[in-house]
């Protein structure tokens, strides 16, 4: 009988693996951020990283209709032609709206709802959808972007 040799799972030269200790204090930096997280929210201590609160300067409801080719077109409450995009313009209002598409699909609710547009007094922008609660602060995807929703607001 024949020994078969015993090769090891690794074929790496042992040169070129991460050493153990590495890998330990890797895990034990991810152990302590998990607790960290764990401990803050046991407490209750507020989120501080949330944008900051702001009474509303103008606000104004609306229907977003995007395409997957990237045009949109946005009506007010009384279906009155806000603005029309192309292709190649609309293609944040579009994703606004296909994100607004899938939460409410999400939620089991009527896609066709309208969404309300904020502008704060501090200049801050946010969109919220009253039919499932979901909202964003506008100002996190960039001036052009945050742009585009503040001329509809005109």
């Amino acid at each position: 009988m024949t020994t078969a040799q015993i090769r090891p799972r690794i074929h790496a030269p042992e040169k070129d693996l991460v050493p153990v200790v590495l890998v330990r204090m890797m895990f034990s930096l991810v152990g302590l951020c998990l607790m960290m997280v764990c401990i803050n929210v046991w407490i209750g201590r507020p989120v501080v990283s949330a944008p900051p609160q702001s009474p509303i300067a103008v606000e104004r409801m609306m229907f977003l209709h995007g395409k997957m080719d990237g045009s949109a077109r946005v009506v007010d409450a009384n279906g009155t032609l806000i603005k029309q995009f192309s292709a190649e313009k609309g293609g944040f209002v579009a994703g606004i709206s296909r994100v607004l598409d899938r939460e409410r699909t999400k939620a089991r609710v009527a896609l066709d709802g309208p969404v309300r547009v904020v502008r704060a007094e501090n200049g801050r922008l946010a969109i919220f959808d009253p039919s499932t609660g979901w909202g964003a602060d506008l100002m996190g995807f960039g001036a052009d972007n945050s742009a585009v929703f503040a001329s509809l607001l005109k």
